[in-house]
């Protein structure tokens, strides 16, 4: 799955659960559309649908906080699972 794929899904995802449309760059949490649950959702989503698992350092919000970063990070650590 390649990077424009991983955010489609995520896009998707994000709109389907919160009924709004979100632009790859916005902060999802300044604009209100993730809480500290929904963000755990989020991570669950992300582990199974890329087949990773995100722990430790990895959860830190900023890794939640735009559809780019969620983006990297599923990029990151599969590129750390392969290698």
């Amino acid at each position: 799955m390649t990077a424009p794929t991983v955010e489609q899904d995520l896009l998707r995802y994000l709109e389907s659960r919160t009924k709004a449309s979100w632009e790859p760059d916005r902060d999802l949490f300044t604009a209100g559309g993730l809480s500290s649950l929904f963000a755990m959702e989020l991570v669950v989503h992300i582990e199974q649908v890329f087949d990773v698992v995100i722990a430790g350092a990895d959860l830190r919000l900023d890794n939640f906080r735009t559809v780019h970063a969620m983006t990297a990070l599923v990029d990151r650590l599969r590129e750390n699972h392969a290698g």
